[in-house]
């Protein structure tokens, strides 16, 4: 009898010893359940590593997991060898296996800045920036496009989109113009509708739903003279009025995270603003999600290189939960432990970042799914996408002029094209494609303005183009003019010193103008131009905004197959002197908001 029980008490024994899966690892818990069963099984150095993201361009997956670093980023033209989707894929499973394989196998969240479109990955579909998003005045349409920008950011590995800005551009000057919706907080509020696009009705919704994120918080098209990452010298009661209403906007559509600005508000850098932060955005709007530093910001409190523990301490406690510190994330975990540690931070302000930050980790599901579902890469950059990106440049189009010279007639007629803009997809996709600042030429697969007007051409008529102009002669019926601006991002895209078009574009329109045929300009551009000095010279005339990879749909509305229907978002100054000009300052613009013709049929 005791050799029997002897046996079964061998047979019993490896059951119940047998621990259970711990509770954050259940999928069927609570999201708050599971928080709180991992953060009691964190050290300090595990919840600091969650508040730490780093370029991947400066840590491998090793290193990253070493670390314990929460999150990856790729900056603008941070791409991997083989810039293809699969290429992506790979790279991001690299950092999240190395993650997983932590003793606690907590993922890592890796994020894009995909502000029109996967916009970092060679054959993306490239939307319009947010300029002629807002004139189309279609939240629907927005919404869509969220949707095809996640399944293609999804498919290629990214989690987490630095997307949508929902800025109040109020200075034309400023460089990010182009990334605001319109000059109204209602231009943001109503293409909020981005958020939905990108995350699903709910987080974590399948397939592809990306963590989305409500940028730059707060005023940072408000400042002083356009300038960027400058001073927003208003009072709170104005702030409050055009600047906060997008986000609250934001958090009502359960937007998941909210980058700050690298701006100031009266003298003192937004990743300091405590009340700001924690009193107005984490209680008063009861922003539930994460709270991330813009990149290298906290270097700029206090005005000098690099950060220090001080700013490293006051951005900590101003309620930032994760920090964009792409190349000195190392510094900046030594820092936070050692003020941790000497109690100035507290550990509460530590676990509520955490909170925040495993929160959206559980509700996207990367404990349970955290590799690329490769599956959606057959939507990228494929032709539903290419087709809601043609309709989008469609709809935000603005007619501001037209003396009966449009639409152009597609039969029997002889058409003259010229101009920087009319064959250069590189210039009309402006910045964020590829690389930061984003280049002229080639870069991108995909249709130009000039593409657009040949294959859109009837029987009869002819399409004939010159960069400069040369070649023309009275016998075509009509010109056409792509002018414009070239590729800008932020701080390069500032111009404080004027913004009309530039001493090529002027030779290109006087040359057709010297021809006496009739002349159609289309501005390619990331804000409103001064042209009120050559307008009385323009026969028409077409606000294309940066229109993307399908600048097919340019051609579309010039030939009429599309009857515009865009209106101005912002109002267009009678010249740069009169800046700031908005809807209700009393000012008397070229072009009032809300301008924007049509065709009468």
């Amino acid at each position: 009898m005791l050799a029997g029980l002897l046996v079964a008490g061998s047979a019993l024994a490896p059951m119940a010893s047998a621990s259970p899966a711990p509770l954050y690892k259940n999928p069927h818990a609570s999201t708050s359940a599971r928080v709180n069963d991992l953060l009691k099984r964190m050290s300090l150095d595990d919840k600091i590593g969650q508040m730490t993201q780093a370029e991947r361009g400066a840590v491998t997956p090793d290193q990253a997991a070493a670390l314990k670093l929460g999150s990856l980023l790729s900056g603008g033209g941070s791409v991997p060898a083989s810039n293809t989707p699969n290429g992506w894929a790979d790279m991001v499973d690299s950092y999240q296996k190395a993650a997983v394989s932590t003793p606690l196998g907590i993922p890592t969240l890796y994020g894009v800045d995909a502000v029109h479109g996967h916009n970092n990955v060679y054959g993306a579909t490239i939307f319009p920036h947010n300029i002629g998003l807002g004139a189309a005045n279609n939240p629907r349409l927005v919404e869509k496009i969220g949707r095809a920008t996640a399944l293609e950011v999804a498919g290629t590995g990214p989690q987490w989109d630095f997307s949508p800005c929902v800025c109040v551009a109020r200075d034309d000057r400023w460089g990010r113009t182009y990334e605001s919706f319109g000059e109204s907080p209602r231009d943001a509020i109503v293409n909020a509708s981005a958020i939905t696009g990108l995350q699903g009705r709910r987080l974590g919704e399948k397939p592809g739903s990306v963590l989305a994120t409500a940028k730059h918080y707060i005023g940072d098209g408000g400042t002083t003279n356009g300038v960027d990452q400058g001073d927003t010298e208003i009072s709170e009661r104005e702030l409050r009025q055009i600047h906060l209403p997008p986000f609250r906007e934001a958090i009502d559509r359960g937007v998941g995270s909210v980058m700050i600005s690298f701006s100031s508000f009266q003298g003192v850098r937004m990743h300091a603003q405590k009340y700001l932060i924690t009193d107005v955005l984490k209680k008063e709007l009861r922003f539930r999600g994460l709270v991330i530093s813009d990149y290298n910001a906290i270097n700029q409190i206090d005005g000098k290189e690099g950060f220090t523990p001080e700013e490293v301490r006051l951005s900590v406690n101003a309620g930032i939960d994760m920090f964009m510190v792409p190349w000195d994330a190392p510094q900046f975990l030594s820092y936070l432990k050692a003020e941790v540690e000497a109690g100035r931070v507290s550990r509460d302000r530590i676990d509520d970042a955490n909170r925040r930050i495993l929160a959206e980790k559980f509700e996207l599901g990367l404990f349970e799914h955290p590799y690329t579902d490769r599956s959606l890469q057959k939507t990228f950059g494929g032709k539903q996408h290419r087709e809601l990106a043609r309709q989008a440049v469609r709809e935000s189009q603005v007619l501001l002029k037209n003396d009966g010279v449009l639409p152009l007639a597609k039969k029997d007629n002889k058409i003259f094209v010229a101009g920087k803009n009319a064959n250069d997809i590189g210039n009309q996709a402006g910045g964020w494609t590829l690389t930061w600042q984003g280049q002229s030429g080639p870069v991108i697969p995909g249709t130009t303005i000039l593409d657009g007007l040949k294959s859109g051409a009837g029987k009869g008529t002819t399409v004939t183009y010159d960069r400069a102009g040369n070649g023309i002669d009275k016998s075509y019926q009509v010109a056409v003019a792509v002018v414009g601006e070239t590729p800008y991002a932020e701080g390069q895209g500032d111009r404080p010193n004027g913004f009309g078009l530039d001493a090529e574009d002027l030779a290109t329109i006087a040359k057709l103008k010297a021809s006496g045929v009739p002349v159609v300009v289309v501005t390619v551009s990331g804000r409103p131009l001064d042209i009120a000095a050559q307008l009385p010279g323009f026969d028409g005339l077409v606000a294309a905004w940066l229109p993307g990879s399908e600048g097919a749909g340019v051609a579309d509305v010039l030939y009429g197959d599309y009857n515009p229907t865009g209106k101005l978002t912002f109002s267009w100054p009678a010249s740069a002197a009169q800046e700031p000009v908005n809807v209700g300052d009393g000012k008397k613009a070229l072009y009032p908001y809300g301008y924007g013709l049509r065709y009468r049929r």
